[in-house]
């Protein structure tokens, strides 16, 4: 018998994250037997951000459960800000402390563990382009080269062919300068539209695309303009105009938390004809940097001299970027749908509130993801508890957590845990911000995800070791099984899929720079772009991914399955529309039991028996199954059937 779940109705009214002024109802279970009656019991909530503490009584009702009574307390969540409860209760000996347990379970114990409430700001809601839909990311220089001709692109610059290997080996000083280029360019990116297009992708995020003298271009040279390398501003025109032809948003991303020493703004190397902060402090930009001893000793980005570390609370450095003609507001107007922020937890939350404000002011549907790598409903950076999703910051965030959820999972047999990760996220977060998480397996700052599954681990290993490593063909075919599966999951969880280019090619590669490679456009994995074009059209099919609720069926012995249900019938009821995940990480079928009130699905996708309740699974394979009129609205064919060399592998 549980004491509470916050997890649970029954215990909890309000699942999840709530809007101020909602008011919730709070029920514990309690003794109530001669031996150890509960007399009393009150619940302690303690904000975040004032440090007060409040307490708020429970009252005992006329309901029993075998030898226990169930307690009630209402409680209004007054203010937006992060809050942790925890409950007691009195005996006829003592007085008892529930603090939170495994998987939200409330439990009698000394070891302090609370739970979290997320209170946002009434009435918050976050832009619907990005709600049912699928997302790519693209590293620009190494997506598609359109070999048109450029101009003013500096001398320095080292270009190398398609299929070259991105340099890794540090010069005779011990240096790798990034400045090995493979020529991808805004036009690669909209000759290739129509290939994304078929993919069902609706959003791009490019990597940076503003002038910068390294090939990632995070060391921001020029914040107004286009690289010349990537083309001008009357092509980013074009491709933004292109792009929504196509019904495709495009979202930049947003370095500004530090530039590059070779920059307008500071200038160390002399490349641009006015002076920077480090030549002079009458510089315009003196004041954006913070330096110990000028000029050679300032902050820089992760003791990185390279990037030098702006000001965010600088008032001039605010105006340029977010004022009303400022960065923010330029590129948006020029066709931008929103901004991905780089490093978002070192970036002020009042800097973060300024851009997200210029942002909805200049264009009303413009997103703000933000560059989180932890749980951003309570992370704390610099010693400070961030309010990234408390309505006034962030719309998204880059979700690591639910990849690293399916990546254990996949990689490690962790179907025991899966559940709670998730739920731990869906429970902390709004249900606005939910609904348009950037659910990723893979970008440019982690292992090609082909890799990560079915490679031999990367651990502490140098570049050298990783430049040398490809999968073996046996090795491939089952990492191409295993990232089969993580995509169905990905694809099927809540918020939207953002797919890191060619991982649908079935590109390979370790950490940076060796998963930044040239697409292979010649080369590309049909097994794998099959398996995505389908689960783009089961997106678009299946309107329980736009905004279903999350619900856990089970997880364990390596199979996991989950369901996306109707708002309106959020649990495993018979009656809403419904469609569920199983997931058989085994290297055997399984034949699966379905619980009784989902006995009524027909077969979507990978069901090789449904017999009643009794689903027979192929080994590391998803099976999708649904009920409602979505599974009738639209034929679905199955992608092709698994060739013949999966079978022994």
């Amino acid at each position: 018998m549980e004491l509470f779940n916050s997890r649970d109705k029954r215990y909890k009214s309000k699942y999840g994250a709530v809007e101020s002024g909602a008011v919730l109802t709070f029920r514990l279970l309690l003794p109530f037997d001669s031996g150890a009656v509960c007399y009393s019991a009150r619940m302690f909530v303690e904000s975040e951000f004032t440090g007060e503490i409040e307490t708020v009584d429970f009252v005992g009702t006329g309901k029993f459960e075998n030898g226990f009574r169930w307690w009630e307390l209402h409680y209004r969540a007054r203010e937006p800000g992060l809050y942790w409860y925890y409950f007691e209760y009195d005996g006829p000996y003592s007085t008892e402390p529930i603090y939170r347990g495994p998987f939200g379970s409330g439990e009698i114990t000394q070891r302090v563990n609370k739970w979290q409430l997320t209170v946002y700001e009434r009435g918050y809601r976050t832009p619907e382009l990005l709600k049912g839909g699928i997302m790519y990311q693209i590293f620009p220089d190494r997506f598609c080269r359109s070999g048109h001709p450029k101009e003013n692109v500096p001398s320095d610059r080292d270009m190398v062919p398609w299929d070259a290997e991105p340099r890794w080996r540090p010069d005779e000083y011990g240096k790798v300068w990034n400045n090995d280029y493979f020529g991808g360019d805004l036009r690669g990116i909209t000759e290739k539209l129509s290939y994304l297009r078929d993919l069902g992708v609706n959003m791009i995020y490019l990597n940076p695309i503003f002038e910068s003298h390294t090939n990632h271009r995070y060391s921001t040279a020029d914040y107004s303009k286009i690289d010349p390398l990537l083309g001008t501003e009357e092509d980013f025109k074009a491709l933004c105009n292109t792009a929504h032809w196509y019904g495709i948003k495009v979202i930049l991303d947003g370095v500004f938390n530090h530039t590059g020493d070779d920059s307008v703004y500071f200038n160390k190397k002399g490349r641009y004809p006015e002076p920077g902060a480090y030549n002079s402090k009458e510089s315009p930009y003196y004041s954006w940097f913070k330096f110990n001893e000028w000029p050679d000793d300032y902050e820089s980005w992760w003791n990185f001299d390279t990037l030098p570390n702006v000001d965010e609370n600088n008032p001039e450095y605010i105006e340029y970027i977010t004022g009303p003609n400022g960065i923010i507001a330029k590129w948006l107007r020029l066709g931008a749908d929103g901004w991905r922020l780089d490093v978002a937890d070192e970036l002020p939350d009042s800097f973060i509130e300024k851009i997200h404000e210029r942002a909805r002011l200049t264009k009303p549907n413009a997103i703000v993801i933000g560059e989180v790598w932890e749980d951003a409903s309570n992370k704390i950076s610099y010693s400070q508890r961030r309010k990234y999703l408390l309505g006034r910051e962030l719309d998204s965030v880059m979700n690591y957590p639910f990849a690293n959820a399916i990546i254990d999972f996949l990689a490690d047999n962790d179907a025991e845990n899966f559940l709670d990760k998730i739920l731990t996220v869906t429970e902390n977060y709004p249900k606005p911000i939910v609904d348009e998480l950037m659910n990723l397996l893979g970008t440019h700052d982690t292992e090609r995800i082909l890799t990560r599954l079915a490679g031999a681990p990367c651990g502490t290993h140098d570049r050298q070791w990783q430049s040398e490593q490809w999968l073996s063909p046996a090795q491939h075919i089952y990492g191409v099984m295993l990232e089969q599966m993580a995509a169905t999951m990905q694809y099927t969880l809540p918020g939207f899929p953002s797919l890191y280019y060619g991982d649908e090619a079935g590109m390979e590669g370790y950490k940076d720079p060796f998963n930044r490679r040239g697409m292979t456009w010649d080369n590309i994995n049909t097994d794998l772009h099959a398996w995505y074009t389908w689960l783009g059209h089961l997106r678009r099919t299946c309107p329980l991914l736009k905004h279903g609720q999350f619900v856990p069926v089970s997880g364990a012995q390596g199979c996991v399955a989950y369901a996306r249900m109707d708002v309106t019938h959020p649990d495993l009821s018979a009656d809403g529309d419904a469609i569920v995940i199983i997931a058989n990480r085994n290297g055997h079928e399984i034949d699966y039991y379905l619980p009784e009130e989902l006995s009524d699905l027909v077969p979507i996708m990978n069901v090789e028996k449904l017999d009643g309740r009794c689903v027979r699974i192929g080994a590391v394979m998803c099976a999708i199954l649904g009920r409602g009129a979505w599974t009738l609205s639209e034929p679905m064919e199955e992608p092709d059937k698994r060739p013949d060399r999966f079978k022994d592998v």
